[in-house]
């Protein structure tokens, strides 16, 4: 199916769903298992960075691969964005799929079974942990005592 065919179609469906679907499933929830979205049709000089100003504002973005010909280094105008939390998928989606940045239109929509990019001789030990952990900070527990709590401590030792 044409690409701009395919971004209508989710509009439509997407708006109807708004429309009728009180109550009912969501369409959505078929992608309930991956964190991970499609975009495609920007412009060629977005870089990785610009990608995830555009989407960041949607969720965490914890990955990114940004499809580059081989030979050249260039963009080939679409990447696979992974968000820490799937929901967020859903808003990108819907708020994303359509627009126009540098007059180029976006397609934006869900991937159900996303898989790295095969290693090859080019591919350092840094990029294939990257490919496979993604870029987000791990989660850590800090305990962060009150003021009051350390108030209570110090009354206490008097």
């Amino acid at each position: 199916m044409n690409p701009l065919t395919n971004m209508k179609n989710v509009l439509k469906l997407s708006e109807h769903e708004l429309q009728h679907g009180a109550g009912k499933k969501s369409w959505h929830d078929m992608y309930r298992d991956s964190a991970w979205i499609f975009v495609g049709g920007f412009p060629y000089t977005l870089t990785e960075g610009d990608l995830v100003c555009v989407f960041s504002q949607y969720g965490e973005v914890v990955n990114i691969n940004l499809v580059r010909d081989s030979k050249t280094g260039k963009s080939k105008g679409f990447c696979f964005l992974c968000y820490e939390d799937q929901r967020s998928t859903v808003l990108a989606v819907d708020n994303l799929n359509g627009i126009q940045i540098t007059g180029r239109t976006l397609r934006v929509d869900h991937v159900s079974d996303y898989k790295p990019p095969k290693e090859n001789e080019k591919t350092d030990e840094e990029t294939l942990r990257l490919y496979m952990e993604g870029c987000a900070p791990k989660p850590q527990i800090i305990n962060i005592k009150t003021e009051k709590s350390k108030d209570k401590i110090k009354s206490r030792d008097k």
